[in-house]
């Protein structure tokens, strides 16, 4: 039966017509329609997002690749230095020299790959068996080494204390030729005189080619080196002669035992490690008058199975070993191939005269520099003032490598560009190496000796910085920086600042420059400030971008440890005072006075240069008004609970060391456990206040002469620096308070104190300055600075200088409570600054 169509009806109730009744179809097609194209805006947005995001992804890479490029990307200004400023061609006068900090006795030239020389020797006959000397180590307990005189270019004399004998060593260079001349050492050698024997040494004189060039040994009798000749790229044809040795410089040869090695290296590092896998005991001493005896002497090398497998390229190394009975005297020549009308050879009594003639040289320009005699010094104090200068010229190195750093923008740490950094560096045996903090304090000493040899030094720290504005804070350049330097502390981390202490350089060298607008001095000064200007403003930039604090104006210094669990105080070696108390729990809102400190003297040398320089000034100098205005500093940093300076963060004072608790388990055994440490106990909840710590870090608005002379401020710092409770000590200023909670205490189980309580000389050289300063100015505490200064500069004198005497070192700091030297030793890089202290020159 068919289905019986219905009926549409209006809503008024007429019937509808066919036309009418398709109508709804349509206006669902319409429907329909409609949702087709709402997926379809739907799909190209999603469409268009996915673009936009795969863009923005491959545009992220890009940055992100380009940022990282950034990195390792050298400054695009022209460089401070030419490339071949330190050649013979151009600079012949220091292109050898003993800068080679980190051996005892040892020269090269400030080339990329430089042939070098040194010496390693050795008691015969020890009851400890092999004692080789080479490298400066503090574990071979020498009773001192250090030079007593070096003028930084052509000479210098060391001495050397072994247990029961002392060696002297010295070099004369004469220049001459196209490769830098000639030069001569003489090593004399004498018996303690409470040695009970004269002790047998064996002298290894040796020379190595670093991948470049090539050593030819010339034998005589079978077992002596008489001389090497050797050839390279800078040094053209040389012949190194190995004269025998005698007892004095007119007496006949004495009896000498000799023997050679020559084979290959790796790598200077690896020199030490050759010599003694070289030794054999099968060799006899038989001098006339006394007995036949066995001595250990090089012999073959047989390379260790990891070196066989080394790739690195093998260079000539040959050693000249000769043993001898003291006193004994021995030299060695080295002659340059170019040098024709050569008058005679640098050797016996024309090296006598000439050694003579450049110390009398030195001692008139060290009292002209210095006036230390003048000053009433003793012979004796200007003897110390003279080898604290020296030890810190004939601690100058010249290093050529890459090194390694850590960016934000990089997965795993690069390579940064080759480059060579000529530099001292603050202790041969512990730092021999370049640190930007530091070096910024010794050229306050070398540049009143020599300002040529401190812009040098200037242009290359300054030649390292990348595009961005950072240069490494510790340069670990070549095999033998890295030997030296454990692990984990070789990546530079590219956001880690160190204070830039080049500004203090900066500031008296222009105040130098203009003081002599209209004379040769300006001229000469004036395109080496031109090439060093858009490098610091580079620098400057860059402190402000990556060490800005929380508050507009306010600083603070990145790279802080992050393990609050394993420091009692985590520390900020980016500050370079290391473990001085700041806020116990690292966060972005602390604020750092030292660091805002520095910015102000960063800021009032950069308008100075400006201006001289003719260049815009007007934002530095703004910058500087801000930032010294002394009122906007105490906002900041001025605590009333202490009465003095201090950083703010998230701090509390109740914190301490604690034996770790180790829960076990059901069934294990202890012996399966950690070995229990010692771990932060925090008893009461930080929170954002002044660090309330009294020290060094309190001091930055009177060492960098920020306060004004009037300001009341200054009335407190003053009362601190002479409370013994506090910071007065009669060996100098304390580093930080005795009433500090943190005052001599350990920073984990096997991290002693540092800067907390000790005393450092480049800061006490800063508070006499300072001192000085505010004593030579108008205010009401002139009188009370010039008191002050007079006592501290007494006792910093007198205990550095008694402490040499006793010891025979310089050291990196001082014990509060008695005065001794501790730390690295010697250490003359800032504790060399003495000299100055002792001058009155600031």
């Amino acid at each position: 039966m068919g289905r019986v169509r219905k009926r549409n009806v209006a809503t008024d109730g007429e019937p509808r017509s066919q036309k009418e009744e398709k109508t709804p179809v349509l206006v669902r097609k319409e429907k329909k329609k409609g949702k087709t194209d709402i997926s379809k805006v739907f799909i190209n947005i999603s469409i268009g997002l996915c673009v936009f995001s795969l863009i923005w992804f491959f545009y992220a890479l890009y940055m992100r690749s380009a940022l990282a490029r950034r990195t390792v990307t050298l400054h695009p200004s022209p460089r401070v230095l030419d490339a071949n400023s330190t050649t013979a061609a151009v600079s012949p006068e220091r292109f050898w020299g003993s800068y080679r900090p980190q051996v005892y006795f040892g020269m090269k030239t400030r080339s990329l790959r430089s042939v070098v020389t040194g010496l390693m020797w050795m008691r015969q006959f020890s009851a400890k068996g092999v004692n080789l000397r080479h490298t400066c180590e503090q574990g071979d307990k020498l009773q001192s080494y250090g030079w007593l005189i070096h003028d930084g270019m052509n000479f210098g004399m060391q001495q050397i204390q072994d247990t029961d004998f002392s060696l002297t060593t010295t070099f004369v260079k004469r220049m001459g030729g196209e490769h830098g001349g000639d030069w001569t050492w003489r090593i004399i050698g004498k018996q303690h005189s409470a040695a009970p024997h004269a002790p047998v040494i064996s002298l290894m004189f040796y020379v190595a080619a670093d991948t470049q060039g090539s050593l030819q040994a010339h034998i005589e009798n079978r077992t002596r080196l008489s001389h090497v000749t050797g050839t390279s790229e800078e040094l053209g044809n040389f012949k190194i002669t190995f004269l025998k040795p005698t007892s004095g410089e007119a007496s006949p040869d004495k009896y000498a035992s000799y023997n050679y090695l020559q084979t290959r290296s790796p790598g200077l590092d690896q020199l030490t490690d050759i010599v003694k896998n070289s030794l054999s005991h099968g060799f006899a001493f038989s001098p006339t008058t006394a007995e036949r005896r066995l001595y250990i002497a090089v012999d073959t090398y047989t390379p260790p199975p990891h070196l066989q497998q080394d790739n690195r390229i093998q260079s000539d190394f040959v050693v000249h070993q000769v043993t001898v009975q003291v006193p004994f005297q021995i030299e060695v020549l080295f002659e340059s191939g170019s040098v024709h009308d050569r008058p005679n050879q640098l050797m016996g009594s024309v090296l006598t005269e000439e050694l003579t003639r450049l110390k009398l040289s030195y001692n008139k320009k060290f009292e002209e520099t210095f006036g230390l005699e003048a000053k009433g010094f003793t012979p004796a104090q200007v003897r110390f003032g003279k080898a604290a200068l020296s030890n810190m010229l004939g601690g100058m190195g010249y290093f050529f490598g890459q090194s390694v750093v850590q960016s934000t923008y990089h997965e795993h740490p690069v390579l940064y560009p080759y480059g060579a950094l000529f530099t001292a560096v603050p202790s041969r045996s512990f730092f021999p190496r370049g640190f930007l903090w530091d070096e910024g304090f010794h050229q306050l000493l070398i540049h009143k000796w020599d300002p040529q040899l401190t812009r040098e030094v200037v242009a290359h720290w300054l030649d390292l910085i990348n595009v961005e504005g950072w240069i490494p804070r510790e340069q670990i350049l070549g095999d033998e920086a890295l030997s030296k330097v454990p692990s984990e502390f070789v990546v530079q981390h590219t956001e880690n600042a160190n204070p830039p202490t080049f500004f203090l350089l900066l500031e008296e060298f222009l105040e130098q420059v203009e003081a002599h607008l209209d004379g040769l001095q300006f001229q000469n000064a004036l395109p080496f400030l031109q090439r060093l200007y858009p490098r610091l403003q580079t620098w400057f930039e860059w402190y402000n971008n990556t060490q800005a604090g929380p508050l507009p104006n306010s600083y603070r210094w990145r790279g802080r440890d992050e393990d609050t669990n394993r420091f009692l105080n985590p520390k900020t070696l980016t500050s370079g005072l290391d473990d001085y108390p700041r806020a116990s729990h690292p966060s972005e809102d602390e604020r750092h006075v030292d660091l805002h400190c520095w910015m102000v003297l960063a800021s009032r040398a950069m308008t100075s240069m400006a201006r001289l320089l003719g260049e815009p000034h007007q934002e530095y100098e703004s910058m500087y008004r801000t930032l010294s205005n002394n009122s906007f500093l105490s906002e900041l940093h001025w605590s009333e609970q202490l009465h003095a300076f201090a950083d703010y963060g998230n701090h509390t004072q109740a914190v301490s060391l604690q034996q770790e608790k180790i829960v076990v388990p059901p069934g294990q055994m202890r012996h399966q456990l950690p070995v229990k440490r010692l771990v932060r106990a925090v008893r009461k909840v930080p929170k954002l206040q002044y660090v309330n710590a009294l020290g060094y870090v309190s001091l930055f608005p009177f060492l960098l002469h920020i306060l004004t002379p009037d300001s009341q401020k200054l009335e407190y710092i003053l009362k601190d620096i002479r409370d013994p409770a506090r910071l007065w000590t009669p060996y100098g200023l304390r580093s930080l308070s005795r009433s500090d909670p943190l005052y001599m205490k350990h920073n984990t189980e096997h991290d002693p104190p540092y800067w907390r309580g000790a005393i450092w000389i480049n800061i006490n050289y800063l508070a006499l300055r300072a001192l000085h300063h505010y004593s030579s100015i108008e205010g009401p505490y002139k009188e009370k600075a010039a008191y002050l200064y007079q006592e501290l500069r007494t006792n910093v004198i007198n205990n550095i200088y008694k402490q040499y005497h006793e010891t025979g070192y310089i050291w990196e700091q001082y014990s509060d409570s008695t005065g001794r030297g501790q730390g690295s030793h010697p250490f003359t890089g800032w504790s060399a600054l003495i000299v100055l202290i002792m001058a009155e020159e600031y």
